[in-house]
């Protein structure tokens, strides 16, 4: 199905570095440009050796989860005629100890918010079902053993 790659690259700024003081700040590279820069989460290494401003790894996981999702849900639906206007979600991955006994990202939370339009707009459970479906065919959750939960948000 082809190749996905990404570079990343870190430089030492100075700091001692045995001492573990150092800035985890990096950044990730990606074909067509796009640079973004990335840290270590504060949650796991404390200011200033992590910056808040970055993107960390495990929001990048979640990130990357809720755009398959979505990804994979936009398809459907545009192959079974439905027409979505928007689409929002907030998801959370949430921090714990996997099977193993080892820390991880253990369940994340896909909260999706899908408006649509036409003639006759999807149920709820048509909706349902349509998320039920992309969940099952995203690249990114059959990779993962993550629980990854989808609980869609419903219409106002």
């Amino acid at each position: 199905m082809g190749e996905h790659v990404c570079s990343v690259g870190w430089r030492r700024d100075g700091a001692a570095f045995v001492d573990r003081r150092y800035s985890r700040r990096h950044e990730w590279r990606f074909d067509g440009g796009v640079v973004v820069p990335a840290s270590a989460s504060p949650h796991a290494v404390p200011a200033p050796y992590s910056d808040a401003r970055c993107v960390d790894p495990e929001e990048a996981f979640v990130a990357a989860l809720s755009s398959c999702h979505m990804l994979s849900f936009l398809w459907l639906a545009a192959q079974r005629g439905v027409v979505v206007d928007a689409y929002d979600d907030d998801a959370v991955g949430t921090m714990g100890k996997n099977a193993a006994g080892r820390e991880g990202v253990t369940r994340v939370v896909l909260r999706p918010r899908v408006r649509c339009a036409g003639p006759r707009p999807p149920t709820d459970d048509e909706l349902d079902a349509l998320h039920h479906e992309a969940h099952a065919i995203c690249y990114i959750a059959n990779s993962v053993t993550t629980q990854v939960d989808v609980e869609p948000v419903r219409r106002a």
